[in-house]
């Protein structure tokens, strides 16, 4: 399959350039959670302005419009259609499965970055505005030869302890116990149900879910043994309200995968 050719010939070109050249405004970072509370980060008026373009808007439409909001309101990702990918997969997916989609939250992380710096945000795909970041998030161990770095190697097969790319719908939360150094830690756990075939879809069945891990600090992320995880204390207050019909989407610059998944290659209509 081959991108839509809006992606393949730049339609959202302007949009793109302004997200590569973004910069991040205070008030929203690992150290500033602000979930549940009235958005800081910049871009509240453009964000005001998309929405209620949203009504009646082709997919092509809200794309464009959550694109525009969100270009200012994040760092600088690893592509510059990051954004762009991620919300025309959510929008698709979106509708195709309405009833799968029962909250308007997207856990998002750009996994072209290295796991040193911020790679995660949670966005809310209906006032379009930042919940939550950036914050750090783990990749899994087999993604990467090293303990810190970008990920490089994705797969969906058992056994690889490899982060997979794509959509997600978050189910349920639970207790997850994992073990790090040596020792046993509990942390508040979020399943994951990979909607991108032949990429995560077997993700269930892996045991990739986000959860919370002592090995992620507000600096940097250790390797996972495939999920997207974050610091405890911010899985405790996140996860409960991805839970049951939010989304999760794990992006990298990586052509093979972005020519292939069925949400990302949608076309526009």
């Amino acid at each position: 399959m081959n991108l839509p050719s809006y992606l393949k010939h730049g339609l959202f070109g302007a949009v793109a350039l302004t997200l590569v050249g973004a910069h991040f405004v205070p008030g929203a970072s690992a150290g500033n959670p602000i979930l549940g509370t009235a958005p800081v980060m910049a871009a509240t008026r453009p964000a005001t302005t998309a929405k209620a373009s949203l009504a009646g808007a082709s997919l092509l439409e809200k794309t464009t419009a959550a694109v525009q909001a969100f270009a200012a309101a994040v760092r600088p990702l690893s592509h510059a259609r990051a954004l762009e990918v991620a919300f025309h997969s959510y929008f698709t997916f979106q509708a195709a499965h309405p009833d799968e989609v029962k909250k308007p939250l997207l856990y998002f992380v750009d996994y072209g970055l290295p796991s040193t710096e911020p790679r995660g945000y949670i966005f809310d795909m209906r006032s379009l505005a930042v919940v939550e970041g950036p914050f750090t998030v783990a990749h899994g161990r087999g993604s990467s030869v090293g303990q810190y770095g970008v990920p490089t190697r994705f797969s969906n097969a058992s056994g690889s302890a490899a982060t997979s790319l794509g959509l997600y719908v978050a189910e349920n939360t639970y207790g997850f116990t994992g073990h790090t150094g040596g020792q046993s830690y509990s942390a508040t756990g979020l399943r994951l149900k990979g909607v991108s075939q032949g990429f995560n879809d077997n993700a269930f069945a892996r045991g990739v879910v986000a959860h919370g891990a002592p090995y992620v600090t507000a600096t940097r992320a250790g390797r996972s043994e495939g999920c997207p995880a974050m610091e405890p204390s911010r899985a405790d207050r996140v996860l409960p309200e991805l839970a049951n019909g939010g989304m999760v989407f794990l992006f990298a610059p990586d052509q093979q995968w972005m020519s292939a998944d069925q949400w990302v290659s949608s076309s526009a209509e």
